[in-house]
């Protein structure tokens, strides 16, 4: 199945099937850069996913690429992968307030959300099949964003969110620092990640 769809991904890159990153600039993610040699160079990997219909159609390809951050080593590849997580307890709280006070509730997801944490750590990766550069094939990249695969990435996308909802006016409960609350005049506004 693995060799069918590094066969496919191949095929079917630029045709109407093709879901993806090839959307989307490198650049957004990636940054040429001189390796300093203090922390490892992280490789990536492709996942491909083929997405079919009830007739066993393609619908769609999907790819998405992930570093292979289970080599990373805490102190020096990250310092801190740790993320706060809300508790179920928490959301029991969260439904009963809005239950006794006739509040409605709205969920959503965020799609691709660890690719959009910001990282605070230098981490470099290899080039990815793909978007290898002709010129330069053994340069590597700099992140500017977090990956999926990368120890950190939950807690960079964490602190991204937070620094969002804090500049925009939200308070981080004091308590349960995954509950933020925005009060305007007589309305609130909770937010729980």
């Amino acid at each position: 199945v693995d060799v069918f769809k590094a066969m496919f991904f191949k095929r079917s890159i630029g045709t109407r099937y093709w879901d993806t990153l090839s959307n989307t600039s490198p650049d957004s993610y990636f940054a040429a850069s001189h390796f300093g040699g203090v922390t490892m160079i992280i490789t990536l990997k492709w996942i491909y996913k083929i997405k079919l219909d009830e007739y066993g159609d393609v619908l769609k390809n999907k790819a998405r690429l992930v570093a292979k951050g289970y080599r990373q080593k805490e102190g020096i590849d990250f310092e801190e992968s740790f993320t706060l997580v809300t508790h179920i307890e928490a959301i029991r709280i969260f439904i009963a307030n809005a239950a006794s006070k006739n509040m409605t509730i709205y969920q959503m997801d965020v799609k691709t959300a660890f690719l959009n944490g910001e990282l605070k750590e230098e981490v470099y990766v290899s080039q990815p099949e793909g978007f290898v550069n002709p010129e330069h094939p053994t340069h590597v990249y700099r992140l500017k964003k977090a990956l999926y695969g990368l120890k950190q990435a939950p807690r960079a996308w964490y602190d991204t969110l937070s620094w969002f909802l804090l500049n925009n006016n939200f308070s981080k409960g004091a308590v349960d620092p995954t509950l933020f609350t925005q009060k305007i005049s007589k309305r609130i506004l909770l937010v729980q990640i």
